[in-house]
């Protein structure tokens, strides 16, 4: 059998030894270091924002982003329902409530419609949300400008979890620097790896000095050890985040081959009567983290689920949508805010499909994937 086709797996530049290699020469193997540090300033410059947390995974950076906005148990916190449930989890972590927003037709992320209502409904029931967690979804970034017009009316803080979209821009700005806090995540499937990890980032150093007092188990300062807060062991390792210092070097190279990739899957694939894929608007930038498509049920050969299927037969890693948070088992109970009388988010669960788009992908490998595709559905 031919090698397997990944979805997004890690893709070393080659120079990652040199700073691991540093580590263990100065022998910084534990958590922090000097590549911490640099990686933290090196994050903040790329993003445009003054400070930067790194920390052992994107899931720990939201959930202290929640602790630094003083979210406690049942106080309600709006989230994007068409993510992964990563986004959602640590609202649970602090024993609060979440509400969950559709995504709009127009970016797929966050529609301001839905979350309008959700918020004229919580002013009515004097409980308005402590946080609000827009998710930036595939590589793209949200509608921040009207989101963040709507938030500021009601004074409500913004997590911006852009743990998909690293080097995504919105009318000029990096994504993640748009929110009060800003989180990433250097999975292994991310468009940069440091294998495990994560990274906050702010304008606020307060929320960044607190970030990191927290994330090191909430040490006092005392010679010995003395701690008056609930703490965390939530940072990263320096040997990791020299891994992660080599891959943001190359990172707009990855983000350009990503593109470059989409854009052959669209250029191959648009013929095809009933393919669509997610939009990018004007003046955004999205990175491609993963190309997205839909298909429409009436007009295709065959479903998104018999595709997958299909592709995997064929040694090819395909994967729906995020199925919306609002329809798992774990939120049967929460309220969910639709665009429209119809919710986008199912609608693109019901229909879409992720493509492998890895920076590493050959023309080759993209070549079959295609062909695939082709014959199956034509």
């Amino acid at each position: 059998m031919s090698e397997r086709i990944l979805l997004s797996p890690p893709h070393m530049s080659g120079n990652e030894r040199k700073y691991i290699d540093y580590a263990f020469d100065s022998n910084w193997v534990a958590p922090l270091g000097p590549n911490v540090d640099s990686f933290e300033k090196e994050m903040a410059d790329y993003i445009g924002v003054s400070d930067a947390t790194a920390v052992s995974s994107g899931t720990a950076g939201i959930h202290l982003a929640l602790e630094l906005l003083e979210v406690k148990k049942d106080d309600l916190v709006f989230c994007s329902s068409l993510t992964f449930i990563a986004s959602a989890n640590p609202i649970l972590y602090l024993k609060a409530q979440p509400v969950f927003i559709d995504s709009e037709p127009e970016t797929w992320n966050m529609s301001p419609t839905a979350l309008r209502k959700a918020l004229e409904d919580a002013e009515k029931n004097n409980k308005l949300p402590k946080a609000i967690i827009v998710v930036n979804l595939y590589g793209q970034s949200a509608d921040m400008n009207e989101i963040l017009t709507i938030c500021e009316q009601y004074n409500v803080p913004i997590i911006e979890d852009a743990a998909e979209s690293l080097g995504a821009e919105y009318y000029g700005k990096k994504s993640g620097s748009f929110g009060t806090i800003g989180i990433f995540s250097f999975n292994g499937n991310k468009i940069i790896t440091t294998s495990g990890g994560g990274m906050m980032v702010s304008n606020d150093s307060y929320y960044m000095e607190k970030a990191k007092f927290l994330a090191t188990q909430a040490r006092d300062k005392a010679i010995h050890y003395q701690h008056s807060h609930v703490g965390y062991n939530y940072r990263l390792s320096n040997i990791l985040a020299g891994v992660g210092r080599a891959q943001l070097e190359v990172l707009d190279s990855r983000i350009e081959r990503r593109r470059e990739i989409f854009n052959k899957y669209k250029g191959e694939l648009t013929q095809i009567n009933g393919i669509k894929f997610m939009p990018e608007p004007k003046d955004y930038y999205s990175t491609r983290w993963l190309t997205t498509l839909t298909l429409n049920p009436q007009l295709v050969r065959k479903n998104y689920m018999e595709l997958i299927d299909l592709l995997n037969k064929e040694n090819v890693e395909a994967r729906p949508i995020w199925k919306p948070l609002h329809e798992q088992p774990l939120f049967k109970d929460n309220l969910y805010y639709p665009h429209s009388t119809d919710s986008f988010s199912n609608k693109v669960f019901d229909t879409g499909i992720c493509l492998p788009s890895g920076s590493s992908l050959t023309n080759e490998q993209q070549d079959k994937v295609i062909d695939i595709i082709k014959t199956a559905l034509t």
